[in-house]
């Protein structure tokens, strides 16, 4: 499914139009995407939780690792960076894989 679909599928599930429902989309999508870029941890209860995952011993990023081009095998240095995660929710879980 992509955006497109999605908006029809909500506007059709709730009775709105599809402009609406486009800007109700949009609209979650950039409050997530803001929180979650701050640090803060978005839980939405049965759905999951998007964070921003850390690594166990930098606690505030993921650490600079080491690993090797693909196209030319040549050692690499890959930066320290932050990068966002998704978990399922119990509810969700259990839709997916009863």
């Amino acid at each position: 499914m992509n955006s497109c679909e999605l908006v029809d599928a909500v506007a059709a599930k709730t009775n709105i139009t599809k402009k609406q429902a486009d800007e109700v989309i949009s609209a979650l999508l950039s409050v997530v995407t803001e929180t979650v870029a701050n640090g803060d941890k978005v839980t939405l209860i049965g759905f999951g939780s998007f964070e921003r995952r850390v690594h166990e011993v930098c606690r505030r990023y993921r650490c600079e690792r080491s690993g090797r081009n693909p196209k030319t095998n040549e050692r690499m240095t890959i930066p320290a960076t932050r990068v966002p995660a998704f978990s399922a929710g119990k509810l969700f879980k259990e839709k997916v894989a009863p």
